[in-house]
């Protein structure tokens, strides 16, 4: 039984983020860092690894030759093997080229689960695990707070308003978790000294049997305008008035707003 993580390496979360004359984000500027959201898939492939449940979990993701730090650092929290798609043909690739390129990487490796946080913090679009399981023909178990794996089924825990659903799909799958999965592990020290000798492999396009002119230019979206947030107006305060007085002014304002 075998995962493999699909991960992203993204600017800090705090960073300031910055556009390149192209209108593409520089991540050059600041920090990189391991998509947050995907350190829970992480924690999570690593769990059913300590269960039993599956032998193997390894690590994939598609960038820059400065992403193998990422997988790096992923191999420091636990794992056995991971690999880095690159090609310099992939600049500014959008959702779908992304999709199409760890799908055709995925159906080289042929996980059981290939496993994927619910969102990257540097786009937001939760559109990548819906794609990958589109193009490779398989389920999509996706928004799992808790993910399982048991003979020949894999199953999730989703969260809903009105409790929880348990939605089970035969293998293989693709699979999307949240952060309700469990704080993910920090790297220790002899995990860091062991993720040196863990494997990495790197694959071009070539290697993949992919051409830059199936990848439409790396995308089908074109981002044509981008501009900081507006400022909020500072928030109103109203103190030193009796409480009568305070509600009063405060039902005003929502009038006003029409939010009554």
């Amino acid at each position: 039984m075998k995962i493999v993580v699909c991960i992203k390496q993204v600017p800090a979360t705090t960073a300031e983020k910055r556009y390149t004359s192209n209108l593409r984000l520089d991540r050059a500027a600041s920090e990189s860092v391991i998509n947050p959201l995907d350190e829970y898939a992480i924690e999570q492939a690593l769990r059913l690894q300590e269960s039993g449940a599956v032998e193997s979990v390894g690590y994939l993701s598609m960038g820059p030759d400065a992403a193998g730090e990422a997988l790096r650092r992923a191999l420091a929290m636990g794992g056995d093997e991971a690999w880095l798609v690159t090609d310099s043909a992939l600049a500014g690739s959008d959702e779908w080229a992304t999709a199409r390129v760890l799908a055709t990487a995925l159906d080289r490796l042929a996980p059981d689960v290939a496993l994927m946080g619910m969102a990257s913090d540097d786009a937001r679009g939760s559109l990548v695990p819906g794609a990958v399981a589109a193009l490779r023909g398989v389920p999509l178990l996706s928004y799992g707070s808790e993910l399982r794996v048991e003979g020949s089924v894999a199953r999730i825990r989703r969260l809903t308003a009105a409790g929880f659903d348990i939605i089970e799909a035969p293998l293989p799958v693709v699979a999307s978790v949240t952060d309700q999965v469990g704080e993910p592990r920090y790297a220790s020290l002899k995990g860091i000294m062991a993720a040196r000798r863990k494997p990495l492999e790197t694959w071009s396009l070539d290697d993949l049997g992919l051409s830059a002119d199936e990848l439409q230019g790396a995308a089908l979206t074109r981002v044509v305008e981008a501009r900081k947030p507006e400022a909020k107006p500072p928030p109103e305060r109203i103190e030193n008035v009796s409480a009568d007085d305070a509600a009063t002014r405060i039902a005003d304002r929502l009038a006003a707003w029409k939010v009554i």
